[in-house]
């Protein structure tokens, strides 16, 4: 019944609209909006004090205004007053995420999901050596992962830590269709993390669905092709300067805005050759050329990225802020830091949540999902 009552409140338009790439004339800042006062339950609340997250299982009251250094909160229902971006960021951050169709499969944006992390590499920053040279491993593993609840596997044959060794496409290759062909005729929705044009070919021909670019289609000159003739959904992920690894000095003005803006500009650029926006998913790159403070910023920051009106992915699992925060506690203790960000990343409507440890984290948004139902229904 409680379901029955939140419907009057959802507006679901067809096509997600989008933000407007552009600067108001020299001496305006561009503005960005980001959802505060989150919200358990639409109900009781007048119409159009709150508003839907993305079409999924969060509500909010308000929003940041970012304008360069300034910031100042405001009501939901004045966001009408901001002028053509902000309804257009507004619009693009309430409307639903279209579902993809991946042959047999649908992919739904509409709750959390997980994505896990398979890494076929020697040199991996977590699992490094776990699985490589023994595909027939790493699709059990891929399809253990599966049955603990992944929505979809994430397999990657060569590792982007600071100071890793570049891989030959060839040998990318070799690590990863034989995975791929397994997990395909397994039934898995798989992404294939890569930068190079022909790993991507070699595995979307192998059964691969989604294309998962560190370096947002701009480390090979090829790979935006690729995508485009493929006709594949890809994740755009940020980093300074992905030609070079990713893992540069950034030079941020504003971490949270600047990896905005560069994402906006590289969708409008991806868009117009030919991918279908709908098919765009964003990831804000944790740990790619980003200090601890920008990282946190980021993070708690996640909800500004719904005005791209693309799905947002999280990779965070594991990764170096955790053992900054927890006296350096090495990879394989850092469990109840991944599990903290995957929640973080849930409670700030993120759709996809990369992370190698797929059974607690699907458990901790098994939990979160239920206290969210409550609130839902309750009132």
């Amino acid at each position: 019944m409680g379901w029955l009552r939140i419907r009057q409140y959802v507006n679901q338009p067809a096509d997600p609209p989008h933000p407007l790439p552009f600067r108001e004339g020299s001496r305006r800042t561009i503005i960005h909006l980001r959802p505060v006062q989150f919200v358990d339950t639409p109900i009781g609340h007048p119409d159009g004090s709150v508003a839907r997250l993305a079409g999924g299982l969060q509500w909010f009251a308000a929003y940041e205004i970012i304008e360069g250094r300034a910031r100042r909160t405001i009501p939901v229902a004045q966001v009408a007053t901001l002028g053509d971006r902000a309804q257009h960021l507004h619009a693009a951050i309430t409307a639903p995420r279209a579902a993809l169709q991946l042959g047999e499969r649908t992919l739904r944006f509409d709750q959390p999901i997980v994505a896990g992390i398979l890494n076929v590499t020697p040199d991996s920053f977590s699992d490094g050596g776990e699985h490589v040279d023994d595909p027939a491993a790493a699709a059990a593993a891929g399809i253990e992962m599966a049955a603990a609840g992944a929505t979809m596997i994430d397999v990657g044959g060569e590792s982007t830590r600071p100071g890793a060794a570049a891989v030959w496409e060839g040998d990318e290759i070799a690590r990863l269709v034989p995975v791929v062909e397994r997990l395909a005729q397994a039934g898995a929705i798989i992404s294939v993390d890569t930068r190079k044009a022909a790993v991507m070919e070699a595995t979307l021909a192998a059964g691969a669905h989604i294309v998962n670019d560190v370096a947002a289609l701009l480390w090979d000159d090829r790979a935006l092709d690729v995508v485009a003739e493929n006709g594949c959904p890809v994740v755009l992920m940020h980093s300074p300067d992905p030609k070079k690894g990713g893992h540069g000095d950034g030079g941020y003005t504003n971490v949270l805005t600047d990896v905005f803006d560069w994402l906006e500009t590289r969708i409008a650029a991806v868009v117009a050759s030919g991918v279908d926006r709908s098919r765009i998913m964003v990831d804000p790159g944790i740990g790619f050329g980003k200090a601890l403070a920008e990282n946190l910023a980021l993070l708690n920051g996640l909800a500004i990225f719904h005005g791209l009106g693309c799905p947002i992915m999280l990779g965070a699992s594991r990764k170096r802020l955790i053992g900054a925060l927890s006296n350096e506690a090495p990879v394989d203790q850092r469990l109840a830091g991944s599990l903290a960000l995957a929640l973080k990343g849930a409670e700030a409507g993120v759709q996809i949540l990369r992370v190698h440890d797929v059974g607690e984290t699907v458990q901790a948004l098994k939990i979160w999902r239920g206290l969210r139902d409550q609130s839902l229904v309750a009132g």
